[in-house]
């Protein structure tokens, strides 16, 4: 996907692109194949296949909510920061943390933040259940891109949503996921919506899952992160 392009359907999810949005971008790929070299971040490194498979991902989580509307995100094991720092630089509105397991993401995501001139965004080094225990009901929108199958990602995260507000799994083909059904029941959740699509030009299958918290629960299970692989799309 070349830059012209990326324009174009990036303006066709209804969202703003400035040349400041498209500079800080630039950059952030810049930053990610300098360091790609010296950590394991990414095994996409060709520049359309970046803006393709990263950037532009990234930002169809727009497709099932108006993230202009909300306030604060979480990205669970963001990795190289996708989505949350291509969130972050079209949705400055937010207050974001990034969390990761692994402290040379987290030095990464600290340099692109400082480069990119990012504002209220911190990026932490911590299990994700352990992170969720501290910070219960802390976030407006919680997501995870490839992290793990849906019931556990629920599990792991789902403390960190405030109630009435929403959990979205960002997945590639959803038809092989294990039944997440009963996660969703026993965590007082409920279904609220799936969007199904492909991304431009390579025709991949992608699938937006929101879950809304309906009240708080108690009923946490002791998953843990080091039990599950970060897997791409």
């Amino acid at each position: 996907m070349n830059k012209d392009r990326f324009i174009e359907e990036v303006e066709n999810l209804g969202i703003e692109i400035t040349d400041k949005k498209l500079n800080q971008l630039e950059k952030y790929y810049e930053l990610l194949i300098e360091y790609n070299k010296v950590i394991n971040l990414t095994g996409i490194t060709e520049k359309d296949e970046v803006y393709l498979k990263h950037f532009y991902d990234s930002l169809t989580i727009s497709k099932i909510i108006d993230l202009n509307k909300e306030n604060s995100l979480c990205d669970l094991g963001s990795g190289a920061g996708f989505p949350g720092i291509v969130i972050k630089i079209f949705y400055p509105n937010l207050n974001i943390v990034l969390i990761d397991s692994l402290n040379k993401r987290i030095n990464f995501l600290n340099i692109v933040i400082k480069e990119l001139g990012l504002e209220n965004i911190t990026a932490i080094h911590s299990r994700i259940e352990e992170y969720a225990v501290a910070n219960k009901e802390k976030f407006d929108v919680v997501t995870a891109r490839a992290v793990a199958p849906l019931n556990i990602l629920l599990e792991l995260g789902i403390n960190l949503v405030k109630i009435g507000k929403y959990f979205i799994a960002m997945k590639g083909n959803i038809e092989n996921e294990p039944d997440y059904s009963n996660a969703i029941k026993k965590l007082d959740c409920s279904l609220r919506n799936i969007v199904k699509f492909k991304l431009p030009i390579e025709e991949s299958n992608r699938s937006l899952i929101k879950i809304k918290k309906e009240k708080s629960t108690s009923k946490l299970f002791p998953r843990k992160y080091s039990e599950i692989k970060k897997k791409p799309l």
